[in-house]
């Protein structure tokens, strides 16, 4: 198992009802989630709202994570841009902060082709002493990396594990702990014998998705168990479908900053459908 833990959180980032950052609400978050599956947080990552935060709210909420993070768990700060020197500026100032690891997404909108990938990451190892988790979203970033570009970061000193949100691409790749970037695939990537998970249901189903880990002759069961959770989350951004299930769980009231926009009432009717179906909110109809 990676150092870095098996079922990381990517969490969310609660806001007051000015959508100003909610440190309290955080930090109680945090520790609500490291009780329940969490080996660890991915803080400021696409689902805690990363480009909506100016660079003072982004490293406050990495420092927080790091101050108040659980004996035994681990913190990873999201420091990706399409910008190379501004991704270098985050790492440099995350790992001052304390991090255990950095995940770095592909450069998106401006595309770059492969050896600017490659250069990209290059410069961002050279800003830190700390393990680099690359995250390959083509969906997001506009680029793909294919697992044999993946093969070649790895040789980077530092690079060292890769959350893989492209299924089509899953593999294990030599030099690199691989972590399921979609929910859905975390059963096969531990299947594969990958390190785990970068997740976002562990939100509410955490000691679930952990069972899934530990317990590997009931992986598949969970994973069926799980899935009409996993689609009702999808009914929105999972910021927005992630804070509506917290807020119907009463574990949280924030809301979300535009462009996005908080769950509607028939987006809420399918996500409360969702944790009922595994055994949370039962018997509650409004």
């Amino acid at each position: 198992m990676s150092g870095l833990g098996a079922l990381l959180t990517a969490i969310v980032t609660p806001f007051d009802e000015q959508l100003r950052v909610d440190e309290e609400a955080f930090t109680s978050l945090h520790q609500h989630l490291c009780e329940h599956g969490s080996d660890g947080i991915v803080a400021v990552g696409t689902t805690g709202e990363a480009s909506t935060l100016d660079d003072e709210e982004h490293l406050r909420v990495i420092e927080l994570a790091v101050q108040h993070r659980p004996a035994g768990t681990t913190v990873i700060g999201g420091t990706g841009s399409n910008d190379t020197r501004h991704a270098c500026h985050l790492t440099e100032r995350a790992t001052e902060l304390g991090v255990d690891a950095v995940l770095v997404v592909t450069p998106y909108y401006n595309r770059p082709n492969r050896r600017g990938i490659v250069r990209h990451y290059e410069e961002v190892a050279k800003a830190t002493d700390k393990p680099i988790v690359l995250y390959n979203i083509p969906q997001r970033t506009g680029v793909d990396m294919p697992n044999d570009l993946l093969a070649e970061l790895a040789q980077i000193d530092g690079v060292s594990a890769v959350k893989q949100a492209n299924n089509d691409n899953l593999a294990l790749i030599d030099g690199l702990e691989l972590y399921a970037g979609n929910d859905d695939i975390l059963g096969r990537t531990l299947d594969l014998g990958g390190a785990g998970g970068i997740c976002v249901a562990s939100h509410v189903v955490g000691d679930l998705m952990q069972e899934m880990v530990g317990s590997p002759e009931r992986r598949a069961e969970i994973d069926a168990q799980i899935a009409p959770l996993l689609d009702a989350l999808s009914v929105a951004p999972a910021c927005i479908s992630t804070k509506a299930a917290l807020r119907l769980l009463g574990l949280l009231t924030s809301g979300v900053r535009l462009p996005m926009v908080d769950a509607s009432e028939a987006e809420i009717g399918v996500i409360r459908k969702g944790l009922q179906s595994v055994g949370l909110l039962e018997g509650v109809t409004s």
